[in-house]
């Protein structure tokens, strides 16, 4: 550990073996906490590589909890987070509006860092019971399109980066792994990043898989599709950026996508999207992502208005609404 923080600091860059080693020894608690502090500290100073975030991916990988999942035709929905715009639930609403339009959606997601309540305290205040067993997970599949993957539950060796994170206080290298390591590894990914350079970094990561992928970045610092200005757009072999009038949408107010003050008013926001009910900024929003999960899915390939049709038929229909009762019902079997 001492060689590598010698050569991090001298803005030298670790191989991906290297660097899945490291882990490892992070793992089994054969490295002091103050140098897991200074670990985090010198990716601070400068971002990490590619391989370096793949070869602790790896490490992290290797030993988690995986469920017997068919993922071969799912996909995953999640944001970065670090954006500290306080949204709403988007992302996660979007994989029930993807499923209510006949899509799998395998999420992985945690309790939440830059929000009032993110993907896993929602869910869990709506009445979802976490479980890492197969069966109960399949079942929700089977019932609802929808299953879900509460990070902490798959990825016990984590626990020996608690205590240095918690005393760290601040966004590390970690919270870039986070998106990145569903355990099951749907054959679709739909990253939403809060910066740039987190794009590019996750870029080159997939393009190293054989997963289809789509990230997004708004251009003024949303890790989703916000339709408050510009997108950029990466998929495996494109990049493009999107205004809002190419999902068929107008230019909606920040203030209007706003994830309230308190879980509470962030479980009504998300119950009135899938019911309906919600603000025309709110339903925009969220259809416009899901639109984009859609597409990226759909087999004969349309476009991001027509996709955002099959969103908006999900919610008009109460086939979203349906998938999220059904995988809320599922969860406590």
């Amino acid at each position: 550990m001492r060689k590598a923080l010698e050569r991090l600091s001298n803005y030298e860059n670790l191989t991906r073996s290297e660097s899945q080693s490291l882990m490892e020894s992070i793992i089994h608690n054969e490295v002091a906490e103050a140098q897991i502090v200074a670990l985090m500290m010198a990716y601070r100073m400068r971002f990490p590589t590619a391989e370096e975030i793949l070869g602790f991916r790896d490490a992290l990988i290797e030993v988690c909890i995986k469920p017997s999942l068919d993922a071969s035709s799912a996909i995953d929905i999640v944001g970065t987070g670090g954006d500290g715009k306080n949204t709403f639930n988007i992302s996660t609403l979007s994989c029930f509006i993807v499923a209510g339009a006949g899509y799998r959606v395998i999420k992985h997601g945690n309790y939440g860092s830059s929000s009032v309540s993110g993907s896993s305290n929602t869910l869990q205040n709506l009445g979802y019971h976490f479980s890492n067993e197969t069966g109960n997970l399949q079942g929700q599949l089977d019932a609802s399109n929808v299953c879900f993957l509460h990070a902490p539950m798959f990825h016990p060796a984590l626990k020996a980066v608690a205590t240095p994170r918690k005393s760290f206080g601040l966004r590390s290298f970690f919270n870039l792994l986070g998106p990145l390591m569903n355990p099951v590894e749907p054959h679709y990914q739909l990253f939403g990043t809060s910066s740039m350079e987190i794009s590019r970094l996750y870029t080159n990561i997939m393009l190293q898989t054989q997963r289809k992928f789509c990230i997004v970045h708004a251009l003024d610092g949303y890790d989703e599709v916000s339709l408050t200005g510009s997108v950029h757009i990466q998929h495996n072999d494109s990049q493009s950026v999107c205004e809002p009038r190419h999902f068929g949408s107008e230019l909606v107010d920040p203030a209007s996508i706003s994830g309230g003050e308190n879980p509470a008013q962030a479980q009504e926001i998300f119950i009135n999207v899938l019911q309906n009910k919600a603000s025309l900024a709110q339903q925009e929003v969220v259809l416009a992502n899901a639109a984009l999960a859609i597409q990226m899915m759909h087999a004969s390939g349309i476009d991001l208005v027509e996709a955002k049709e099959h969103a908006k038929s999900s919610i008009e229909s109460g086939k979203a609404y349906d998938c999220f009762q059904a995988f809320i019902k599922a969860s406590n079997q």
